[in-house]
């Protein structure tokens, strides 16, 4: 008994004693806590407490009733969604395009990392670097507006050349055959700059001994590269690359909404733009957030299994 009581005392002694210590570095690094303080507020604010809407999803949802107020329905939203003959049209297209994102347009950035890192002349790198990073500042609005006054029938640029070489001019704009292309190169132009500014980042940090001894050996720049620098930010690859598999459903509404016409809708609808028109311009609340809980859902299991998979190859991943 006065064991037990004196074991108790001395968990009590400990737990203050980790409190005091906790305490001490926070105040410690008082000015840290307080620079990451706006992140967390907006994660807060705009990530998670907009989670409680996710109720009206189970709900059939009346605006004028409110949350409390209007009918629980259960999953009927969901067995709709699944039940629905658009969607396997808008599961397919979202995967086929997020499968371009994933295989062509996520190596370039490490690709054109790599390349920039070569290049040994500091004024022509960064002046490459700011023209890459350029186009990233700019709204889908003003992607799009330039590649249609590129691409249009009536005097676009490369239609002109096309008809110039004597072929039949394309119209790329109303084609459901260019649109994947099309939307992938825009991707590219827009983000490959962007993209690596994290990869660069990593490079910097990798010791300049091991390429020096890499020299000796007689390595050439490919092979210092091949052995020393991929290998050396693989880890940062792994996991941004876990990060976009999360983002399998979730491409983003504005660039594909910019793009999509009536004469491409069967490979251009993705849920983004499938919840805006249910949601928005139909009034389906209850029904257009049950497909983006699905979106969520899917993508936090993609995340997971990323990172499970990742592990499973002895990789740090994400968590």
């Amino acid at each position: 008994m006065e064991t037990s009581t004196l074991s108790s005392k001395e968990a009590k002694q400990l737990r203050k004693v980790n409190r005091s210590e906790t305490w001490k570095k926070v105040k410690k690094n008082k000015l840290i806590y307080l620079m990451i303080l706006p992140g967390i507020l907006y994660f807060i604010v705009y990530k998670y407490l907009p989670m409680y809407g996710l109720i009206i999803s189970f709900q059939d949802y009346k605006p004028y009733k409110g949350i409390m107020g209007s009918e629980w329905v259960g999953l009927e939203h969901f067995a709709r969604l699944f039940s629905s003959s658009e969607f396997w049209m808008i599961f397919k297209n979202t995967l086929i395009l997020f499968g371009l994102q994933v295989f062509i347009f996520f190596p370039i950035p490490i690709i054109l990392s790599l390349m920039l890192n070569e290049v040994r002349h500091s004024f022509f790198k960064r002046s490459v670097q700011t023209l890459v990073y350029i186009p990233h500042f700019m709204s889908w609005v003003v992607i799009v507006s330039i590649s249609y006054v590129m691409l249009t029938l009536d005097g676009g640029i490369v239609n002109s050349i096309i008809d110039a070489l004597g072929f039949q001019p394309i119209n790329f704009l109303l084609s459901e055959e260019w649109f994947r292309p099309m939307y992938i190169l825009q991707v590219i132009w827009r983000e490959a700059g962007w993209g690596t500014i994290i990869f660069l980042a990593a490079i910097t940090a990798v010791d300049p001994a091991l390429y020096e001894a890499a020299r000796m050996d007689g390595a050439n720049r490919f092979r210092q590269m091949w052995h020393i620098t991929l290998p050396a930010i693989r880890g940062v690859i792994i996991v941004l690359l876990i990060l976009k598999i999360g983002d399998v459903l979730e491409l983003g509404f504005e660039h594909v909404y910019l793009l999509l016409n009536s004469t491409n809708r069967n490979v251009a609808e993705i849920f983004d733009t499938y919840v805006y028109v249910a949601g928005l311009q139909q009034g389906q609340f209850s029904y257009s957030t049950a497909v983006g809980f699905f979106k969520g859902g899917v993508g936090l299991v993609m995340v997971i299994f990323a990172n499970w998979l990742a592990k499973k190859f002895n990789e740090e991943g994400i968590y």
